[in-house]
């Protein structure tokens, strides 16, 4: 089974082809970082402008790179949300309109579920079950995954994600939008134990996280600061504090459920220094963790057409025609009807 996977939640426009039996045939990514950066922000008529401009392009260059046709394929899976409405809109008519064409069967795949399966494009996928840290986007979650389908929400972010307040902190620095790379790479040059920044919820008792008051001790250290701000210093502290709240409620989930296999994915899963921390403290308590390629951290066509074909040997998919996004929602309502901020469209 040949499935075109179409990827347009927010500001990154991923299409890919997955077979069933041979893997994952090709993908292509277009990213809308120089689009928005002098906004300093995603400005969402803009990304649904510019996801309409390449989608069609993409889905060309994806199926001459795998060798296909359109009558190749035999499904269609594309992100149904949560993500901005109009991005949504134009992947979900675009994937309806060729499964339409195609009298091929569709399924709306949930944005999280592909950053959680992603790993298993690896060439030494996780075996069930796993625990899954989540740091992509808005969302920084600890997840207990069972199976295709059997997600447990173990610890959520009761204010700002991780990638949130590393881009926040980075605005704060003066490094621009999106800021996380560039705060990573200037921390490489800091001394994090010059400041010792707040680690708020440590010692909560529990797996969630809070990162607000983080960014806003780093605010007050840059007023402090102001005729020669050590940047560095603070994006190494900055940082530090990240890489300690991650790892330790990370493994502590772990120890909690008994369970000796992490994933991470999502973006900030990219980050260096979080990598090495949770191979030295996994490799401490005999447990692996496993990391999706960097290519495949930040939003992806790959691993929706990934979540689809896995999602499509359990399941029928559904014929093309009248559909609906998800704006929000919930991980935990995979597979049940109508959650909060559904919008059923009629094309």
């Amino acid at each position: 089974m040949r499935v075109l996977g179409i990827e347009s939640s927010c500001d990154e426009t991923g299409l890919a082809i997955y077979d069933a039996n041979r893997g994952l045939l090709a993908h292509a990514l277009h990213s809308q970082i120089a689009l928005h950066a002098e906004y300093g922000g995603v400005v969402p008529e803009l990304a649904s402008r510019d996801h309409i401009r390449h989608i069609l392009p993409l889905t060309r260059q994806v199926l001459a790179a795998a060798g296909c046709t359109l009558t190749d394929l035999d499904a269609i899976a594309h992100t149904e949300g949560p993500g901005l409405a109009g991005a949504l809109l134009v992947g979900t008519g675009f994937a309806h309109a060729l499964a339409s064409a195609l009298d091929i069967p569709i399924i709306g795949i949930h944005h999280l579920e592909g950053h959680l399966l992603s790993p298993l494009l690896s060439a030494t996928p996780p075996a069930f079950p796993f625990i899954a840290l989540l740091v992509s986007g808005g969302h920084t979650q600890i997840m207990r995954v069972d199976d295709i389908g059997q997600y447990t929400l173990l610890g959520d972010t009761l204010d700002d994600a991780a990638g949130e307040a590393f881009d926040k902190t980075a605005q704060l620095l003066g490094l621009g939008y999106p800021g996380g790379a560039a705060l990573s790479a200037l921390a490489e040059r800091g001394d994090a134990a010059r400041f010792r920044l707040p680690r708020p919820l440590l010692n909560s008792g529990d797996l969630n996280f809070s990162f607000s008051g983080l960014k806003t001790a780093v605010r007050r250290l840059v007023q402090q600061h102001t005729d020669h701000p050590p940047h560095a210093d603070i994006a190494a502290a900055f940082q530090a504090a990240m890489v300690d709240i991650l790892s330790i409620k990370t493994l502590t989930a772990l120890k909690q459920s008994r369970c000796n296999r992490l994933v991470v994915a999502g973006g900030v899963g990219a980050n260096r220094q979080l990598r090495e921390r949770l191979l030295r403290d996994t490799g401490k308590s005999n447990a692996t963790v496993h990391f999706p390629e960097l290519e495949f951290c930040t939003d992806n066509g790959a691993m929706i057409a990934l979540a689809g074909s896995l999602r499509l040997m359990r399941q029928r998919g559904q014929p093309a025609g009248a559909f609906s996004i998800r704006p929000r929602w919930e991980l935990a309502l995979v597979g049940k009807p109508e959650p909060t901020g559904t919008m059923e469209m009629t094309p």
